[in-house]
């Protein structure tokens, strides 16, 4: 029986307008890029450290 892996739901509430290219580049990485979009994404290293990059223009939240 496989393992299921945690998920978090990632949640666009900032908008991108104004901040650097990378961050723009970030939130696409993620799959957002529009306000009050969200995605279900593996939690992973790669995933938490792009959180953590724009930490300030998403929500996040665990799902079980």
């Amino acid at each position: 029986m496989a393992t299921k892996s945690a998920k978090l739901k990632v949640t666009q509430i900032g908008s991108p307008i104004g901040r650097p290219k990378d961050q723009r580049a970030t939130l696409i990485g993620l799959g957002l890029n529009k306000m009050h979009r969200s995605r279900l994404l593996d939690d992973s290293p790669a995933i938490r450290g792009m959180i953590d990059k724009v930490h300030h223009l998403v929500r996040v939240e665990d799902v079980n």
